[in-house]
């Protein structure tokens, strides 16, 4: 089981495995076929709120963190999020995310979530 964070802008690789769109917003200026996404889960991205709370704020990530660890419980997410463990243990996954921010981003919260959490 590998689990890899990659930014959606940059090139897919052999070694992505299957790439997962993490966004509930499609990218900005990246068509479907550059993008090589093989699953978009949109339910398991931040709300609108959310996102536009902690948009664009490091400053914010812990607070940030916690919430969406709340929604990740949640109906829909917690659904997705279980779809999301069926594709890891199969094999290399990488969750693809738009946001420039490398370190402080919902793909890098999410993967943080699941290792917490200590099951695929």
């Amino acid at each position: 089981m590998v689990l890899k964070v990659k930014r959606v802008y940059e090139a897919a690789a052999a070694a992505d495995g299957m790439r997962i769109l993490v966004d509930r917003l499609w990218p900005r200026g990246i068509v479907k076929q550059k993008a090589r996404v093989d699953l978009w889960l949109k339910a398991i991205a931040p709300s609108n709120a959310l996102r536009k709370r902690f948009h664009a704020r490091p400053e914010k990530w812990d607070a940030f963190l916690e919430a969406y660890a709340e929604e990740l419980q949640a109906d829909e997410a917690a659904e997705a999020a279980k779809e999301l463990r069926r594709h890891i243990r199969k094999g290399t996954v990488t969750l693809l995310y738009a946001a420039r921010d490398q370190e402080h981003n919902n793909a890098v919260a999410l993967k943080s979530w699941l290792a917490q959490r200590k099951r695929p």
